[in-house]
């Protein structure tokens, strides 16, 4: 049972000074987001502490209980193998680094701060949206992501109504902090990712099965734009040019084909809605040297798990579920 994806659809607002509710396109959150918008209801702007901010569609599906466990949920990720059985976030650091951090004894309890963190997944809005984000802040653009479908067990047990996004300023939940005995998930309101949509706090124990696929996909790309942006690049020098006006050893030099690579992803990120155009230009960002045909198949890919993620739900169906068995501790 898929939800309706829609990334431009309108949110509503709430005031935290007057409590008036209205509904706003994506558009006008970002010209209040310069001050640019009032609250109709006190002409409150986004400067102050209780200002308008993005709230829960009363209308949304996933505030019925019984039918949480009947969606499937998203999450993007780095990790080929999502949520892990075994988890050990001490794996993989070295003897120096266990040095560092003051020893074994210290190392384990970081370990167990770790494997206390609740897993995140919600729509696939937020997915793709969070995926965009960690290219830009995380200096992912390089790093093979993965999109997860994930299957709830039936069985589990859904905290009553929602939180405001419980996230600190890294975007972690501490786990029993949100799904206090006899819960198995909590429901959010997400602020980051999808704003004014629903995302779950939940561990290991709650998920059934993953479906998984590498994004963005090699098959999605518009052929049509792939070939004209691919002659323009070609047609172009890819020899470096010193900036105009500027001393070379201030300014690094760029060639007229990165130029042009960069303008031609930041015209595909205005066809975007707007709270997704920034995160998009990063991720499309032409580099130096690139091959004009990689960048041109990756860059229309990734458009496509936005503009049409309806060839990206049907590489999913193709995959046999993972079953995600449980474990003796929650994680």
């Amino acid at each position: 049972m898929e939800r309706r994806i829609d990334f431009w659809r309108e949110r509503q607002m709430l005031c935290g000074r007057c409590d008036h509710r209205w509904r706003v396109d994506l558009d006008w959150i970002d010209r209040w987001r310069q001050t640019k918008e009032t609250c109709p209801g006190c002409g409150m702007t986004c400067e102050h502490e209780d200002s308008p901010r993005v709230t829960l569609d009363s209308g949304d599906p996933a505030l019925d209980d019984d039918r949480v466990a009947q969606f499937p949920w998203y999450h993007t990720s780095t990790q080929p193998h999502w949520p892990t059985r075994d988890f050990d976030p001490a794996a993989v650091l070295t003897p120096e680094t266990r040095r560092r951090m003051g020893g074994e004894q210290r190392v384990a309890a970081w370990a167990a701060r770790q494997r206390a963190k609740a897993l995140h997944v919600g729509t696939y809005e937020a997915a793709v949206h969070n995926m965009l984000r960690r290219i830009r802040d995380q200096a992912d653009q390089r790093s093979q992501f993965y999109l997860y479908r994930v299957r709830l067990k039936p069985s589990v047990v859904v905290g009553e109504g929602w939180l405001v996004d419980p996230s600190n300023f890294v975007r972690d939940v501490v786990l029993d902090e949100v799904c206090p005995p006899g819960v198995d998930v909590s429901r959010y309101l997400n602020y980051h990712e999808d704003p004014g949509g629903l995302s779950l706090a939940l561990g290991r124990d709650a998920i059934a099965s993953v479906q998984r696929i590498a994004v963005p996909l090699p098959d999605t790309w518009d052929g049509g734009w792939v070939r004209e942006v691919v002659a323009a690049l070609e047609g172009v020098s890819g020899t470096a040019v010193p900036a105009a006006g500027k001393p070379a050893r201030f300014m690094p030099a760029s060639s007229s084909r990165a130029v042009l690579g960069r303008e031609l992803g930041a015209s595909l990120a205005g066809r975007l809605p707007v709270n997704l155009q920034a995160q998009f230009a990063s991720a499309a960002k032409f580099a130096e040297g690139e091959d004009p045909e990689q960048w041109a198949r990756r860059t229309s890919s990734l458009f496509n798990l936005i503009d049409d993620p309806t060839r990206v739900l049907a590489a999913l169906d193709q995959q046999d579920p993972r079953e995600v068995r449980e474990r003796p501790v929650r994680s």
